[in-house]
Parts: C-alpha cells; structure tokens; sequence
C-alpha cells in the first residue's frame, strides 16, 4: 500500500510498500491490510501504526481527522502529526508540544477576549447614541 498523511499546509509523510496500517477511531482500533475494501474513517488522536519492510513499525501521533482507503492508496488527513524513534521518545514530543500549543492557545484566547471586550463595549456606546 501507499500511505501519505496531509497536514494542512503540507505533506508530513509519504510511504510506499506499507504492509499494514493501525488506526484509532472513537469507537477503537482498526487494521488495514492491503487487499482490504475500499473505506472512509474518522480518525480519534492517538497513534497511527504503520510497516513497511525497510523501516519496520512505526509509530505517528496524530490529531482527529480523517482517514480514506482507495484500491492500495491510503490518505490520512489531520490537523497535527507528530513523529518519532520509539513510544517513549514520541510521549515526550508530543507532551512538549502541547504544552506549547497550550500556552499558544492561552494568549491566543487572552486577545480575542479583549477584542470581544472592547467590540461590544463599542456596539453598547453606538446603541446609546
């Protein structure tokens, strides 16, 4: 099989000669195997599994998204993917990144309610005039 994961601004992998793929979804886990049928899937954070011959399992974090089986192509579209050599090593990216993007979001939240503020305040003073 083919396996190509989309992000949304760019490609994050593109693997030939996958054996096996192992996806989350809200109601679980489920394998992919090359002559499986054709499938669309929505995709739970978690971590997808793929094998090739060259580089054995390998383990992405992945964000919610969605997952498409076409003939031998496999498409994963997610927000965020992460990668890395073994679980460990992975928890660890993925940890710090969110810590990351949690204080990201906290400012992030921080202007668009002093933006929110200062609109109504704003619309309250054109309303009275």
């Amino acid at each position: 099989m083919t396996l190509k994961v989309l992000l949304p601004f760019q490609i994050f992998a593109e693997k030939t000669g996958v054996s096996r793929i192992v996806a989350e979804t809200p109601e679980g886990a489920f394998g992919l195997l090359p002559h499986r049928l054709d499938c669309v899937a929505a995709l739970a954070p978690g971590i997808l599994i793929y094998e090739t011959d060259l580089e054995g399992e390998v383990c992405l974090a992945v964000d919610e998204g969605i997952l498409v089986k076409t003939g031998a192509d496999v498409l994963v579209s997610v927000r965020r993917a992460l990668g890395a050599e073994d679980l460990g090593q992975l928890r660890a990216v993925v940890e710090q990144e969110f810590l990351t993007l949690d204080d990201h979001e906290q400012s992030v939240r921080s202007v668009m309610d002093k933006l929110e503020t200062g609109f109504l305040r704003r619309f309250a003073t054109f309303q009275h005039e």
